[in-house]
């Protein structure tokens, strides 16, 4: 499905959903996964990755 039409069926500008694609997201409201999760028919875990920190630099 292109960006633009994804945007289009969860009510957002097709910039969000290349962020969210290109793993530039700080942060993901529940309302926006739930919305892209009935759009395409996935659960949340499908769409999420779980990355470690880096602490070195800490």
């Amino acid at each position: 499905m292109p960006v633009g039409e994804l945007a289009d069926r969860i009510g957002i500008t097709p910039a969000n959903p290349a962020v969210l694609k290109n793993g530039r997201a700080k942060a993901v409201r529940f309302a926006r996964l739930s919305a892209l999760c009935e759009v395409l028919e996935c659960q949340p875990g499908d769409l999420l990755r779980w990355e470690a920190e880096d602490t070195a630099g800490r």
